[in-house]
């Protein structure tokens, strides 16, 4: 790798006036950063599976420059806590979203959600419409499955992060973002070492069972909006579509547009399932245009 052209998650932070702290959420210790005046419209990004809120390292600072933004690490995952319980259903999901609001007095926002993130984002839309603007989803999840399916793509995420929880090495961390992002320049050594450091909590292997379960389609589909659920979600949508990213999510997309009564489709290309990392440039000149258009 050329180091002059080496991306770190603080070099686009860099220039960003942002605060990280922890709050209570309904007793779950919660991991967040805060960036952008309270004065302007709030957006919430979510990240996706066992993930943590550096995945919008370089959106945070553009966004800022129009919007309040907060980012948190989900329940159970980053350093957020990981409560023990058989598993974390999306209700889960949604009702320590819904705390989270509630603890930092948000009223009122868009979501930005990648993969299991967006899957939140549209449960939450459905659960508590009025606190939802608009909604932006990258590698579109959380529609039922077949019953006897499960897509080759939650396969390959539950495998390689049970065998990188199971031995958090270098080789092991750095397979995961094979499927997260498609330029294996862009697979930030940054990236790696805070996964690793994530999985190397003692309390971290119990939590990624339970969010992992989520992945089999028995409890997936327990989880999922119907299609006559997603067809009801009124919201303005915004789907991002990686264009080198799986079949199943590039397909997702499409199913995910033909249901919602008010969505639209931005490609991009030459990005796997993290766009807003791959092409920051696109992916937030979009994404804002979308979410300020009144």
């Amino acid at each position: 790798m050329q180091h002059e052209h080496y991306e770190s998650i603080w070099s686009h932070l860099t220039n960003t006036a942002f605060r990280q702290d922890w709050v209570d959420v309904d007793g779950i210790r919660t991991r967040y950063v805060h960036a952008g005046s309270g004065d302007r419209p709030t957006v919430v990004f979510v990240h996706g599976i066992g993930g943590s809120w550096e995945a919008f390292c370089a959106n945070i600072g553009p966004f800022a420059e129009h919007f309040q933004v907060f980012a948190l690490d989900c329940l159970g995952a980053g350093f957020t806590d990981k409560p023990e319980q058989d598993i974390y259903e999306m209700s889960d999901y949604v009702q320590h979203l819904h705390g989270f609001f509630a603890a930092l007095g948000i009223e009122k926002a868009s979501l930005v959600g990648v993969s299991m993130g967006g899957w939140l984002s549209v449960n939450f839309a459905h659960t508590y419409p009025r606190m939802v603007d608009r909604l932006v989803l990258c590698a579109a999840s959380g529609m039922r499955r077949e019953p006897s399916y499960t897509p080759p793509a939650a396969t390959s995420i539950a495998n390689d992060r049970s065998k990188a929880i199971d031995d958090p090495s270098w080789s092991n961390i750095a397979n995961i973002f094979t499927d997260l992002i498609f330029d294996p320049a862009k697979r930030n050594a940054d990236f790696i070492k805070l996964r690793q450091t994530v999985y190397r909590q003692p309390e971290m292997k119990g939590a990624m069972k339970r969010i992992l379960a989520i992945t089999r389609t028995e409890n997936f589909n327990r989880s999922a909006l119907s299609d006559d659920e997603w067809r009801a979600i009124e919201k303005p949508v915004l789907l991002v579509e990686s264009a080198d990213d799986s079949e199943h999510f590039r397909k997702n997309t499409q199913r995910a547009h033909g249901l919602l009564s008010n969505s639209r489709i931005v490609s991009i290309s030459k990005v796997g399932h993290w766009p807003q990392w791959e092409d920051p440039e696109t992916f937030n000149r979009e994404a804002i245009v979308f979410l300020r258009d009144r």
